[in-house]
């Protein structure tokens, strides 16, 4: 395995200083009630907490399109580029394919020192967010053809696939992906009757921690949808959690996917705005040199013509 010699590396089989602190000895019960007061929360996180989204396009000038979001402390860039022929492909495949590729920088989690290899998780966030958006997506329209989208994880503070989600579903309206319609994500930790909105780390990490009463709902849930024809792309649950539990916390991840969807579109807007301004300032150069370039050719013909009565007046005098 590579490494990266710029920084000390520890060896693989080192154990982290955190296991030997007061706080990674406490139990469930005090953790959370540490992260309440923490959080100064009473029954769930407000809904217009939750929506601290900020994303820009054309952020990546060699891919064909991208997108960098933010939600919260969570940052992620995502790049697609043009559709290429199925590599090692034998049949010829009637629907296009998309390849996801989710990586975490070295840097991007505060727990640990990722590693430059692809991990496990890694794999499973790519496998995620093939499913998520290839419902998406006007597979149809590409025969046989595959569309790359990577996903490069800056920073890790939790709702890490919903952040991806996002990102991806603007990165494929960017590089002007036939899609049926935008797609948003949004996530959620459930501590007992406490429902985090787009949590952070440490929220996710005690939401999968298993408590001492088993009857207590603990998990975090992702969903993505397409908010203008009410079809959900994929839903993924981690934890246990009871069926009233889940549908109660499912329409509100609904909800907040459809709000996110005016912040979306605005982003677009903006976007074919700035591409149509600079088209048009593409064009009036082209259009000056283009004048430039018949002022000389014709001052060019000109001179030539100059040129060629000069050479039949002395030929006329030399006869």
């Amino acid at each position: 395995m590579p490494l990266d010699y710029r920084r000390f590396n520890g060896p693989d089989d080192s154990v982290s200083y955190k296991r030997f602190t007061p706080d990674f000895l406490k139990s469930y019960d005090e953790l959370l009630c540490e992260l309440l007061e923490k959080n100064n929360l009473k029954d769930e996180q407000s809904v217009d907490e939750a929506q601290r989204v900020f994303a820009e396009t054309d952020t990546i000038s060699q891919a064909k399109g991208s997108a960098y979001v933010e939600i919260k402390n969570t940052k992620v860039v995502c790049s697609v580029f043009d559709p290429r022929e199925i590599p090692h492909q034998n049949e010829f495949s009637h629907l296009g394919q998309i390849y996801c590729e989710v990586k975490f920088g070295p840097f991007s989690c505060s727990s640990q020192r990722r590693p430059p290899a692809p991990d496990a998780e890694d794999k499973a966030l790519s496998e995620a967010l093939r499913q998520a958006i290839e419902p998406a997506v006007c597979r149809h329209l590409f025969p046989n053809y595959q569309i790359d989208v990577f996903v490069y994880i800056i920073e890790n503070d939790g709702s890490c696939l919903a952040a991806a989600i996002n990102a991806a579903g603007l990165a494929l309206t960017d590089a002007a992906v036939p899609m049926y319609d935008l797609i948003t994500a949004s996530s959620m930790a459930i501590l007992d009757d406490k429902m985090f909105v787009v949590p952070n780390e440490e929220e996710e990490e005690l939401a999968l921690k298993s408590p001492e009463s088993k009857d207590i709902n603990h998990g975090v849930m992702t969903l993505s949808m397409l908010s203008e024809l009410s079809q959900i792309t994929s839903f993924i649950q981690i934890g246990s959690l009871e069926t009233d539990c889940v549908i109660k916390a499912m329409d509100i991840l609904e909800k907040e996917c459809k709000e996110l969807v005016p912040n979306i579109q605005k982003i677009v807007v903006r976007n074919v705005i700035k591409n149509v301004k600079r088209q048009q300032i593409l064009q009036e150069s082209a259009k000056e040199m283009e004048e430039i370039l018949d002022e000389k050719y014709n001052l060019w013909q000109k001179s030539l013509k100059a040129k060629s009565y000069l050479c039949f007046f002395f030929h006329i005098i030399l006869m």
